[in-house]
């Protein structure tokens, strides 16, 4: 059987740049960092930085449901995205359900934190008798899914990926293949973070991956600058619906193509460049044909310059007409659920012809001779590649059109 074309059709975004396609779609092209003080930890530990989702309550989207009192933060943000990217194609439930070829696929790359922590603590006060029973449960990263498709009365094959930060645009990238060889006739796949807690921000912090430092919230992220340091965790969902190219439903954008790949002992991303090539082949297309890169770009000084030299390594002198940016300056880093916003992103800026802003860079750094610009522009583009990079040496590139 031929590979069918792909196609998003819905977009659901819970974003510290908005909630819901529209004012993430508003909210992204300003040249606004949504990163701040965080100070729900104890004080004790020291100052974070964050990228916080706003005025979220699951009540909002969704009538209660069994269970819900006892869903992790990102299952929650999954339900709503879910909910969001079905009302934004027009899908309902029985429609998604109908038949027996409908697929959910879930990303995160941490388990249920709080949960766990309460459990620890309670165990802690109380003995064996405080444990919390719920985090068997809630810990488990498959149970995104199953929530998700009990609280909206769904009944598709699941499926939850946890490969690092690549783990939504592995998600999506799988379920765009199921749809192309056939297997699927309609997909509900994404990512999901709720890494906002004492642990594990005190261990990201200790291991160089955020700041020691509240000053200047706002400009910690930094991608690609010249003063860059190192990046900011933030929170958040992006769930889509993905079709065949024959559904009645009109498209954001398409995906061609999609691959992953590993770093080897060296680090450095260099598992990256076989991610992006392997993509385009998949896609048939050539290095000339990027428009855009939608780079990881996390603000870390060394991830930063290690994506710039595998885009060097793959486009040599054609980098210099591509333009690149980079969304976590605007919104921080979540994790699992960044690639996912990504996707949303350039979907988004392919059916506008607008470049996302790549907000805080303004000094270039020789080490990273990107196209970058800090304001949003039009620009008339057809191909966009998206990257993933996570710091267990997970790599994913995913190639959308117009």
């Amino acid at each position: 059987m031929r590979r069918r074309r792909v196609k998003v059709t819905g977009i659901g975004p819970v974003t510290p740049a908005g909630i819901g396609r529209a004012h993430f779609a508003s909210g992204i092209l300003e040249s606004k960092s949504r990163t701040e003080n965080f100070k729900k930890n104890d004080p004790n530990y020291g100052p974070f930085v964050a990228g916080v989702v706003q005025d979220f309550n699951l009540s909002t989207y969704i009538d209660r449901f069994p269970g819900q009192n006892g869903a992790a933060r990102h299952t929650q943000f999954a339900i709503a995205a879910s909910i969001l990217a079905l009302a934004d194609a027009n899908v309902t439930a029985s429609e998604f359900s109908s038949g027996s070829r409908s697929l959910l696929v879930s990303g995160t790359s941490l388990m249920d934190c709080e949960g766990l922590k309460r459990s620890y603590d309670q165990v802690a006060k109380l003995g064996v008798k405080g444990a919390y029973t719920r985090a068997v449960y809630s810990a488990n990263v498959a149970s995104i899914a199953s929530t998700v498709a009990n609280a909206l009365n769904l009944s598709p094959r699941m499926l939850a990926l946890q490969s690092s930060c690549c783990s939504g645009l592995d998600a999506i990238g799988y379920a765009a293949n199921e749809i192309a060889e056939g297997k699927a006739e309609i997909a509900l796949c994404g990512g999901t973070e709720a890494p906002l807690f004492s642990h594990p921000m005190i261990e990201l912090r200790s291991a160089g991956l955020m700041s020691h430092s509240s000053d200047e919230p706002e400009k910690q992220c930094r991608p690609f600058d010249l003063w860059r340091t190192t990046g900011v965790v933030s929170e958040g969902a992006c769930m889509f619906i993905l079709e065949p190219e024959e559904s009645k439903r009109e498209a954001y954008a398409y995906i061609e193509g999609y691959a992953y790949a590993s770093d080897n002992n060296d680090g450095g991303c260099k598992g990256l460049l076989a991610a992006m090539q392997n993509a385009l082949a998949e896609a048939r297309r050539d290095i000339h044909e990027v428009d855009v890169v939608n780079a990881w770009g996390p603000g870390h000084r060394f991830i930063d310059a290690a994506e710039s030299t595998a885009l060097i390594s793959l486009m040599g002198r054609h980098l210099a007409n591509v333009a690149v940016t980079s969304i976590k300056g605007a919104i921080g880093n979540p994790l699992g659920a960044a690639g996912a916003m990504q996707v949303a992103s350039s979907s988004l800026g392919l059916k506008s012809q607008v470049l996302t802003p790549t907000v805080n860079w303004e000094i270039p750094d020789p080490s990273c001779p990107l196209n970058l610009f800090n304001r949003a522009v039009q620009l008339t583009h057809n191909l966009v590649l998206v990257n993933a990079h996570g710091i267990s040496g997970s790599n994913s590139s995913l190639v959308l059109s117009r």
